[in-house]
C-alpha cells in the first residue's frame, strides 16, 4: 500500500511537503548493497534507515508494523508508479500541499484500518 505522510517529522526529514511510502512485507525485503545505519528522527515507535554513503532515508522499520517495512518508493529508481493511496497527519500538513490519496486521516489512522486499507489497495492493482 501507498501512503504519504504530512507529519512534521517526515517534512524534516524528506525536505518536503511529505513522505512517500510504500508499505512492503518484510518477508519480500532485501537491502542488496550497503549497510544502512539509522538516523533522522527515531526512537522506539520508529527507526528511520539512511544510505550510510548518501544519508538519504531509504526505509523505516517500526515495531507497530510488524511484518512490514516502509521503503521509500524514490529510492527504487522509478517512483511513477507509487501514486499516494492514503495520507496521514493531515492536521500537520502545509496548507498547499494536497495529493489525490483515496483515503485521508488526521493523524495516523488506527490500527484495526489498515487490513481493510490493504484489502482495498490490493483490488485496485
Amino acid at each position: 500500500m501507498t501512503m504519504a505522510c504530512h507529519c512534521t517529522g517526515c517534512q524534516k526529514m524528506s525536505a518536503s511537503a511529505f513522505s512517500l511510502t510504500a508499505i512492503i512485507p518484510e518477508a519480500g525485503f532485501e537491502v542488496l548493497a550497503g549497510d544502512p545505519v539509522i538516523g533522522g528522527l527515531h526512537g522506539q515507535d520508529a527507526q528511520h534507515h539512511h544510505c550510510d554513503w548518501c544519508k538519504s532515508w531509504v526505509f523505516t522499520r517500526s515495531p507497530h508494523a510488524a511484518g512490514f517495512v516502509n521503503v521509500r518508493p524514490t529510492m527504487l529508481g522509478v517512483a511513477e508508479w507509487c501514486t499516494p493511496f492514503v495520507e496521514t497527519f493531515t492536521s500537520e500538513g502545509l496548507g498547499w500541499a494536497k495529493t489525490s490519496a483515496k483515503h485521508s486521516y488526521p493523524a495516523f489512522p488506527p490500527m484495526e484500518a489498515f487490513g481493510p486499507l490493504m484489502a482495498e489497495y490490493a483490488a485496485t492493482r
